[in-house]
């Protein structure tokens, strides 16, 4: 196997598969972490560390990256986006499902506070919902659940501000909400696409891409019914 030496391979790879995993989540299924050298990992060089190209490539809008896989990290193409997005999000509106018992208070609040603001970091999430280190769990579960549905996405990252306005720390995602992430085009297909069809287009997908995979497998994997 050719590992992937650069930024541009990666897209290119990634635009080739449809979706990429960030890791193995599932033996056979092309992941970065499998195309990639491990010592590439890591160096902060954005051309050839593959860690890099995650934020890369959601700040540019080359590909959409986050927990979009079923909750596992992962890339999808611009070509690919609209069967995840027909597939993954909800039809129903976040108060159905809040009625409907399928939502935690966690989620619906959030989902209230990116309904309001956006751009936000994990810091940034937990400041404004008042939790500390013990409630942060919890948070953390719903910023996946929200990026698994399609409702908000990774649009980059940013490090912390002191008070002297000098960044400090590792950088963090920064999350925004998907209909305002997504560029030109990558939704137009939605509206014609049933859930059921664009889930079977991407289990298809991944079938021919993988190897010797089992549909009941990946499908358990990407959370598609």
């Amino acid at each position: 196997m050719a590992f992937i030496k650069n930024y541009g391979e990666f897209i290119e790879r990634v635009n080739e598969l449809g979706f990429m995993p960030l890791s193995d989540i599932l033996p056979g299924l092309p992941s970065l972490a499998a195309e990639t050298r491990k010592e590439a990992w890591h160096t902060g060089d954005f051309d050839t560390d593959p860690w890099c190209w995650k934020d890369k490539a959601a700040g540019e809008k080359q590909l959409a990256f986050g927990c979009i896989l079923g909750g596992h990290k992962g890339f999808v193409s611009p070509g690919m986006y609209p069967y995840f997005y027909a597939c993954c999000r909800p039809e129903e509106t976040m108060e159905e499902r809040w009625r409907q018992g399928v939502v935690s208070p966690e989620v619906k609040e959030l989902w209230k506070l990116f309904e309001t603001k956006t751009l936000l970091n994990t810091s940034d999430i937990r400041r404004e919902a008042g939790v500390g280190k013990k409630g942060g769990s919890k948070v953390d579960r719903a910023i996946v659940e929200l990026q698994k549905h399609y409702y908000i996405t990774v649009a980059g990252n940013r490090r912390k501000i002191g008070k002297s306005g000098e960044p400090y720390g590792w950088p963090a995602n920064v999350y925004d909400r998907v209909v305002d992430w997504a560029p030109a085009g990558w939704l137009d297909k939605c509206a014609d696409l049933e859930k059921a069809e664009a889930g079977c287009y991407i289990i298809d997908t991944g079938l021919k891409m993988g190897n010797n995979l089992k549909e009941a497998d990946l499908r358990k994997v990407l959370a598609i019914s």
